[in-house]
């Protein structure tokens, strides 16, 4: 075997070999390793998020051609996504738009509840996408989807005045932004942990919740 042959065999070995990874391994054709986190697949490149040896981190853009695959960190989804020989593989879109190979994590959003916890920490300009189903009552005869009560009126007790009642919402510090039941991109404007709640003014005669899936 020569040393090249050897070289790639040792490569492929360390590829297979169950490992303890501490972030998202982005794995290069070249055989390089960045370690760090995985913020979107935008087209032809990758947006991704690089943790310096030094302890800094900083933002790289890498076009999908130069990819191997992407090993995620088991705290995720831990999935690993191959981008293929034609440069295709795992990195073709869904219907909605959203790229594969997203992490993903899901709540329940309760009815009762102001805001329910996602666990999950995100960056201002970062692309996430929202999932959700299921129903809530929020009042007497009143049971509504994650879009909302349709023609709802203006009401300023609620977080969002102008928006359905009873929609689904979301909350990164203190920006609260609309979701419904839309499953196309949304880019987040602060930093930190993104919450889940529902566009209502009066929780104490609700129930019921929405199950939500978030991919980021």
């Amino acid at each position: 075997m020569t040393a090249s042959r050897r070289w790639l065999a040792t490569i492929s070995l360390t590829l297979t070999l169950p490992i303890t990874l501490a972030a998202d391994t982005l794995i290069l054709r070249n055989g390089q390793r960045i370690q760090g986190d995985l913020i979107a697949v935008r087209g032809d490149t990758v947006e991704f998020e690089e943790q310096r040896n030094f302890g800094g981190r900083r933002t790289i853009r890498v076009d999908r051609d130069e990819i191997d695959r992407i090993e995620f960190d088991r705290n995720g989804s831990g999935n690993n996504w191959n981008n293929g020989g034609g440069g295709s593989g795992g990195w073709n879109n869904n219907d909605n738009g959203r790229p594969n190979g997203m992490r993903e994590r899901q709540s329940s959003v309760s009815a009762t509840t102001d805001w329910s916890d996602t666990g999950i920490d995100v960056r201002a300009g970062q692309t996430i996408y929202v999932s959700a189903s299921g129903q809530v009552r929020w009042g007497r005869d009143r049971r509504d989807g994650p879009q909302g009560e349709n023609n709802s009126p203006f009401n300023a007790g609620r977080p969002l005045p102008n928006r359905p009642a009873a929609a689904l919402i979301g909350r990164i510090g203190n920006d609260v932004f609309f979701i419904g039941n839309e499953q196309g991109a949304i880019r987040v404007r602060n930093s930190g942990r993104l919450y889940l709640g529902i566009n209502d003014d009066y929780l104490a005669d609700n129930s019921g919740s929405f199950r939500v899936t978030v991919f980021y």
